[in-house]
């Protein structure tokens, strides 16, 4: 089988599909329209988000067997489709995970202990005490909402502050334990101090925070948004900053990043420059699921699969 890497990935994925007879093809440095001009040779294909999978793209593909998504977000892949063709969509959720829960838990730790600004003033020689009081988690509600491998994975990571961890997801029941209580969205605005995101984004999520949940959260929170940046409406962020509704935000994934999350849209230059200006606001360049070690998993994890697949 022809497996064309669009995207660059650890090289562990490239090895393990070699090493059991599939053919690897690197076309990182071909164009789309490259890819498309040789579309019936192509039979995998290996991507991150560098361009969209729609209809009008696979179709240039009709050998199209499996396409192997390195991440978890499927928004750039017609699903449908791909259903309707018998061509199998792997992703790797499973691989990032526990950098997304990290990444999260560090954001909210920087910003309760004020620890970007005191860092700032320290380096320029101020020595601000008081004003750079903390605050703790223990004794916190943390709400998360969707409880799949992120959110679950998040859940654990949390155990061990002594916090209520409250969740919710449309889709899944029966995962409440010892540290998680599963609860209706209602409650979540009803308690959370704390306000997690982990959903796909869809029709469904898009906005899915939006001015009507921040004015259905029953107390002033904050919000970690680790998702897709279009699950939260910008505009809602800096009302509730504004309004003080909101107490402060982590956000590591924007609304105005392009399709392959890597630039910004100048059309949201002011609401960033807003973003940029306040101290209660933690943003990072979409690197929650990026460490040196979800590099290796999310390969390893697609290897898994593809070879259960196709070599079983």
């Amino acid at each position: 089988m022809k497996i064309y890497f669009v995207d660059t990935v650890h090289p562990i994925l490239w090895e393990q599909l070699s090493k059991n007879s599939f053919y690897c093809v690197d076309a990182t440095n071909l164009s789309k329209t490259s890819i498309l001009e040789i579309g019936n040779e192509v039979e995998g294909l290996v991507i991150r988000s560098r361009f969209t999978l729609d209809v009008s793209t696979l179709i240039k593909f009709p050998n199209l067997k499996f396409i192997a998504r390195s991440g978890s977000g499927l928004e750039n892949i017609d699903v449908e489709y791909c259903t309707k063709k018998d061509i199998k969509v792997f992703n790797s959720p499973e691989g990032n995970r526990t950098a997304v829960a990290e990444h999260a838990i560090g954001m909210l730790l920087s910003l309760f202990n004020n620890l970007k600004r005191g860092d700032e003033e320290v380096k320029s020689g101020i020595w601000k005490r008081e004003e750079n009081r903390g605050i703790e988690i223990e004794g916190k509600t943390i709400g998360i909402v969707g409880f799949g491998n992120t959110g679950e994975a998040l859940a654990k990571r949390l155990q061990g502050f002594d916090c209520t961890i409250l969740a919710y997801d449309k889709y899944k029941t029966g995962f409440e334990n010892n540290y998680v209580n599963q609860c209706t969205l209602s409650k979540i605005k009803q308690q959370a101090d704390v306000l997690s995101f982990h959903v796909p984004y869809n029709e469904e999520t898009h906005y899915y925070f939006n001015e009507d949940f921040l004015e259905g959260m029953a107390k002033p929170f904050y919000l970690i948004n680790t998702s897709r940046g279009k699950v939260v409406k910008t505009d809602a962020v800096i009302e509730g900053i504004k309004s003080k509704k909101l107490k402060g935000a982590c956000i590591d994934v924007l609304e105005f990043e392009s399709s392959s999350f890597e630039k910004i849209d100048p059309a949201f230059k002011l609401a960033l420059s807003f973003l940029k200006e306040q101290d209660n606001v933690i943003l990072s360049p979409h690197v929650s699921g990026w460490t040196s070690e979800s590099y290796v998993k999310l390969s390893s994890v697609l290897a898994d699969k593809i070879l259960a697949a196709f070599n079983s």
